[in-house]
């Protein structure tokens, strides 16, 4: 019986060692960009793996990286990113919404076939869809725009599509003939009944476009050439220059300032990122 309660203590120990281990080669990378963007210039690469700056800087990275780069002021990138990325995030859950509604709950014909459509396309890989993008923004005179970075996740996703769908077929249809009932169309219908249930989905799918959408530099490489127009992806890159003397402090600390707001909006819905995915977990 002892041997058993040691063995099971030793058992408890050794986990808890190999999972602060694990947590802690996790949380690395972030410490050392943090502890990066307080080191000098000068020093930054002389104990690498240090997270002990051996000159702090803080002060002049950061003031640094407010200033921003190319004379364009950090506050421009970063309004320029929250537009897209609010714009393009608004779009991209609300049509997958409805299209995911229309797959469920509304009869047309094909409706498999196309719903089978939609989800090869998640083998697509995204990189093959700039071309005609760009094709078709530039008929449009959208190129070098804020709004051709957003316009593209205007048209849905197949993974959210297919996470929403999911979900609404867990909703049983005897509460849409209830609210017909009542005198309520589609989209009363939708709004009022089915859109507080899958909530958790929505706020899932929220959340994933925002971190997409917000660290995408593919996209914003292809399609813009103001630098005022630029994302935080895009100005992050100019402060290497291969021709020149890279600002490796303000480029740390600029990048600690771009993952403030994608942290804080983590850290105020992850509640109900894991209750999607529970949730979806269980419905599958």
């Amino acid at each position: 019986m002892v041997g058993m309660k040691e063995k099971k203590r030793v058992n408890s120990v050794l986990f808890h060692l190999v999972s602060c281990a694990v947590g802690l080669l996790m949380v690395y990378p972030m410490l050392w960009l943090f502890a990066s963007s307080m080191k000098s210039n000068d020093t930054m690469f002389k104990d690498a793996y240090s997270l002990i700056p051996e000159v702090f800087d803080m002060g002049t990275n950061y003031l640094s990286a407010w200033r921003g780069v190319g004379g364009v002021s950090f506050m421009t990138f970063l309004s320029n990113t929250v537009f897209v990325t609010v714009t393009g995030m608004a779009g991209c859950v609300m049509i997958s919404l409805f299209a995911a509604y229309a797959f469920t709950r509304i009869k047309f014909r094909g409706s498999h076939f196309w719903f089978s459509c939609v989800m090869v396309t998640m083998m697509i890989p995204s990189q093959v869809m700039v071309v005609p993008q760009y094709i078709i923004l530039k008929k449009l005179d959208l190129i070098d725009s804020r709004t051709a970075l957003a316009l593209p996740w205007f048209f849905g996703t197949a993974f959210f599509i297919f996470m929403l769908v999911q979900f609404f077929r867990g909703v049983p249809k005897d509460l849409d003939e209830a609210a017909e009932i009542d005198g309520c169309g589609r989209i009363s219908i939708l709004f009022r009944i089915l859109v507080p249930v899958v909530k958790p989905a929505l706020v899932t799918a929220s959340i994933f476009a925002f971190y997409w959408i917000w660290q995408d530099f593919f996209q914003p490489l292809i399609f813009m050439s103001t630098p005022k127009k630029y994302t935080l992806s895009l100005a992050l890159n100019m402060f290497l220059d291969p021709n020149a003397y890279n600002n490796y402090g303000g480029l740390f600390a600029m990048s600690v300032l771009s993952l403030m707001p994608t942290l804080i909006f983590f850290i105020i819905f992850q509640r109900y990122l894991v209750d999607g995915i529970a949730m979806d977990g269980i419905k599958g």
